[in-house]
């Protein structure tokens, strides 16, 4: 099987153009909104700044690819945050991941995608910086210190911003693969950003085999728990459908430990998918496990019309998006365009405006660190490490071993 890792070397040239594909992005149709800049145009012949014009405030975050830190541009004054590439178990050259995001990053300019300013250098070749657009918040963050979720308009306007982020995605052939409320970003000024597109990558048509170990257990599709070879723009599409259920109710949709206890979670709420919803299922290599059947989906209790037990509510309307998010069969998910023209968007209570979203104190250094340390340990980080170690050995665990 061919995996991400076996894509040659055109695969992390940085370059706009770059693809599986280059003659079917020139001719895929344009993003029609309004909104969206133009894609930028780098100067790679140009020197790198040195990261000492930047004066480090405090550290942020540290996730699985790198060190986060707030800084301030000693010659504008402008605060940014500057992200670590971790280089120390690279073994041939600079990291195939980080490659990748600098090469997105820097090619694509959108309104609800974080924005790479520049990449500057360290001392030595393993101090790799990219200077990027600081933003006060993450949603995971943000929801753990709110005593109520988001309101419904709430939610619509993160919502739009997020699929008009996810169509350019798709427009412009990238895969995330690994979109969740961590890697989301909120401003003060009620503006989403996508960020961390350390397991992104461009795709082509036809679809090649990638690898299935993508995407936070708690977002990952079925058919990649399932071990499906090929894959597309859809398992970003059903983390969507996650991300939506929990702005809606504050927390995860299906938090499984395993993969097999993910699928479990799944497959109680919505029901045990079987060949006449989903064609294809049965050849699925991680369907030689016998599930127990549960016939119905259940998903329509845990987002009632009306509640008054405080349940989150959901209309009708906002019930078929969230059901046509979580489809089973891929090729019937619903798509970032279509669902930007949902119904849902246009009932009462209409999408809050930005500008009367509500603001939050920025959570700073070890606030934010400590806060998650003591109240939401994530459970997934040592899985995603364990699973990338396998990926690298070409080995496959869970299901499918």
């Amino acid at each position: 099987m061919e995996t991400d890792e076996d894509q040659n070397n055109n695969d992390i040239s940085v370059s706009a153009s770059d693809s599986d594909s280059e003659d079917e992005i020139d001719s895929h149709e344009a993003m029609q909104e309004p909104a969206a800049p133009p894609q930028r145009s780098v100067n790679m012949l140009q020197g790198c700044r040195s990261v000492d014009e930047f004066e480090r405030l405090n550290k942020i975050d540290e996730g699985t690819y790198g060190v986060v830190y707030r800084a301030k541009d000693k010659k504008t004054g402008e605060i940014v945050a500057l992200k670590k590439v971790k280089m120390e178990k690279e073994r041939e050259g600079f990291p195939l991941t980080s490659l990748r995001e600098i090469n997105i990053l820097l090619s694509f300019h959108h309104p609800s995608i974080v924005d790479v300013k520049e990449v500057v250098v360290g001392s030595n070749l393993d101090s790799i910086f990219m200077v990027m657009e600081y933003m006060e918040h993450d949603l995971k963050g943000l929801m753990e210190a709110m005593k109520q979720p988001f309101s419904q308009s709430e939610v619509k306007c993160l919502m739009l911003q997020l699929f008009q982020g996810v169509k350019y995605l798709h427009d412009n052939w990238v895969l995330h693969r690994d979109l969740k409320t961590s890697n989301l970003l909120l401003n003060n000024r009620g503006e989403l950003k996508i960020c961390d597109f350390g397991l992104a990558r461009q795709y082509g048509s036809p679809l090649k085999p990638y690898t299935h170990l993508v995407v936070t257990l708690w977002y990952r599709a079925p058919e990649l728990l399932l071990g499906a070879k090929q894959y597309s723009t859809a398992i970003d599409m059903w983390s969507l459908g996650c991300i939506m259920a929990e702005l809606l109710s504050k927390e995860p949709l299906f938090n499984g430990k395993t993969e097999f206890d993910q699928l479990d979670k799944i497959f109680r709420t919505l029901g045990t998918p079987n060949e006449t919803i989903w064609p294809g299922f049965t050849k699925l290599p991680g369907v030689k496990v016998n599930f127990v059947k549960h016939q119905y989906n259940l998903l329509r209790k845990k987002f009632p019309a009306t509640s008054f037990t405080g349940s989150p509510v959901l209309s009708d309307a906002g019930f078929d998006l969230l059901n046509k998010l979580l489809t089973y069969d891929p090729e019937k998910r619903i798509t970032a365009e279509d669902a930007l023209n949902h119904d849902w968007f246009r009932e009462v209570p209409l999408p809050k405006s930005k500008d009367f979203m509500p603001t939050f104190p920025a959570q700073h250094a070890q606030d934010r660190r400590m806060r998650r340390i003591m109240k939401s340990p994530d459970p997934l980080e040592e899985q995603r490490r364990k699973e990338l170690r396998q990926a690298e050995l070409g080995t496959t665990g869970g299901l499918f071993g």
